[in-house]
Formats: C-alpha cells, sequence, structure tokens
C-alpha cells in the first residue's frame, strides 16, 4: 500500500528506514470507485491526497456545468485543492476517480506534524512544489501560445500514458479544447503514423 509513496520519495531525497516507518503512521488509505468524489465544491478539503492507484481528475464546473479540468493525477501524484487545504477554505474544486482508485491521505495537522518530526519531508515538499510551478508556468505558455493541434500533440509527446488512459472528452477539457478538435488531431496524426 506504501510503496509507491515511499519510492516516490525516495526519488527525491534520501530517507532512513526508520523514517519510512514514520511517514506512514501520517496516512490513512481511503478507497474510491469510479466516478466517486473525493472532494466536492464547497467542501473544505481536510486532506493532502497521494494516489498508490487508479486515476483521479481535478476540474471546477462552469455556470452552464461544463468540466474545465485542472489536472490529472495518476499513481505517484499528488492531488488536492491546496487553496482549501492549507487555509481550510471552502474548496473550488471537485476531485473524483475516472478508474478505481486508492489514495493515502494526510491531514494538515498531521502534515505540519511530520514536517517537524522528519525534516527531510520538508525537503521533499519543497522540490514538488518547485517542480508543480515550473510546470504550471510551462502549461500556461503552452495553453497561451500553441495552437491546438501542437498542444495535443505536445501532451501525447510527454504523457503517453494520459492519452492512452483517460478518455478524449477529458482530455479535451484538459486542453481547452471541444471534443471534436481533440478526435480531428487524434484521426489526422493516426492517418500520418500509418
Amino acid at each position: 500500500m506504501f510503496e509507491v509513496l515511499l519510492s516516490h520519495i525516495q526519488n527525491k531525497v534520501a530517507i532512513t528506514d526508520e523514517q519510512k516507518n514514520q511517514v506512514q503512521a501520517f496516512f490513512t488509505l481511503k478507497k474510491l470507485r469510479k466516478k466517486q468524489y473525493l472532494l466536492q465544491e464547497g467542501e473544505i478539503c481536510k486532506c493532502l491526497s497521494f494516489v498508490s492507484k487508479g486515476l483521479l481528475k481535478s476540474y471546477f464546473l462552469d455556470e452552464k456545468g461544463n468540466e474545465h479540468i485542472n489536472m490529472f493525477a495518476f499513481e505517484g501524484w499528488w492531488i488536492s485543492d491546496f487553496n482549501s487545504f492549507i487555509h481550510q477554505e471552502k474548496s473550488v474544486l471537485n476531485i473524483d476517480a475516472i478508474e478505481e482508485t486508492e489514495v493515502l491521505m494526510i491531514t494538515l495537522d498531521d502534515y505540519e506534524k511530520m514536517m517537524l518530526e522528519i525534516p527531510v519531508m520538508d525537503r521533499y515538499f519543497r522540490i514538488l512544489y518547485q517542480n508543480s510551478l515550473v510546470t504550471k508556468d510551462h502549461r500556461l505558455i503552452v495553453s497561451n501560445s500553441y495552437t491546438a493541434e501542437e498542444k495535443y500533440l505536445q501532451l501525447a509527446q510527454k504523457n503517453p500514458d494520459m492519452i492512452k488512459r483517460v478518455p478524449h472528452n477529458l482530455i479535451a477539457s484538459y486542453l481547452g479544447l471541444a471534443p471534436e478538435t481533440v478526435s480531428r488531431i487524434r484521426k489526422k496524426n493516426l492517418l500520418n503514423n500509418t
């Protein structure tokens, strides 16, 4: 249950076996069925969640009820409405399972306590947050300056598993494109690659 989390941590920072055992004590396991919510808009995000198995999406709904996907979280990814989690304010995001999913959850109090008791975890999260900022900056640039085809092709190149596992209408929402546009681009590229 903790193998994916501990491996993820170990890939970023050096951690002892004793520290691994300490880390595990701060988390609880939650299993989600397909389409089950981890968090709904208006709730306070009580936990930061690590995906040990499965796939989640984070999104908001516009006034017409259309989903605008913020991110996908696969095995080895963290997910939350971070503003809601840190400030304990109502969430503006929904998070639900695309596949049957297992997450390891940590409360804000335990998150803070873990950082104090296991200082290497502070470094681990700092590395994650730095990487996250770089990724968000890049996504903003891509969103504002790439053509629809360039957006899709870059996503397919950088995240081939996403293209295989995520339904295409959800990929379209993530890229800010119409589902028909994604279908047209996919069809064109399949023809070009045969």
